[in-house]
Order: structure tokens, then sequence, then C-alpha cells
């Protein structure tokens, strides 16, 4: 192997960035359809309370505190409605997901 160049730094990277992005194939559809598939699930199998308390927590960025004294319930009860909201989002999304992931015949 002698005369072969290993090349680092920057350089390395920016070409290397250019090149995965190149060679990789666009995802684009797929993000929209499970983008899609994630608001559907919301609308359709999470409790309009577990819906609400997501909302305060990822969207409007409010720790389990403040929604707890916002909705005048105990800090655990946002937490445990959060938490069955997401398993619930996940098993709609895992039973979608099959579909997602088969390929084209």
């Amino acid at each position: 192997m002698s005369g072969t160049r290993y090349r680092r730094g920057r350089d390395f990277a920016a070409d290397m960035a250019v090149y995965v992005r190149d060679m990789a194939e666009s995802n684009s559809e797929q993000m929209g359809r499970l983008r899609r598939n994630v608001m559907l699930a919301l609308r359709e199998d999470v409790t309009p309370r577990q819906r609400e308390c997501m909302e305060l927590y990822y969207h409007k960025r409010l720790n389990m505190r403040q929604i707890a004294e916002l909705m005048g319930v105990d800090k655990s009860t946002v937490s445990r409605t959060i938490k069955r909201g997401e398993r619930r989002l996940c098993r709609c999304l895992r039973y979608g997901a099959e579909q997602l992931l088969k390929l084209p015949e």
C-alpha cells in the first residue's frame, strides 16, 4: 500500500458528507407518510387528556410540574398520562410501520 494517501480533517469530512448525501436514497416520501401516521394516531388513538399533556410537554415545552399546575392534577399523574400516550403511539406506529418498511416489489 505504498503511495496510498489517507486524508484527514475538515476536507475529508466535507467530502464524506457530500458522498453520503449523494449515495443515500431520498426518504422524504417515507418521512411524509410517517408524519401523517403520527398525526392520525394522535387524533384517533390517543385520549384527549393524553394528547393535551403531550402537546404541552413536547410542543409547548412545559415541564411536568407546570403541566400539573395548569391542569390541576399531581405531577405523577401527568407523567403517567404522557407515558401511556407514548405507549399507545408506539403501538399504533409499530403496526403501521410494517407497511412502511416493505419494499416495493
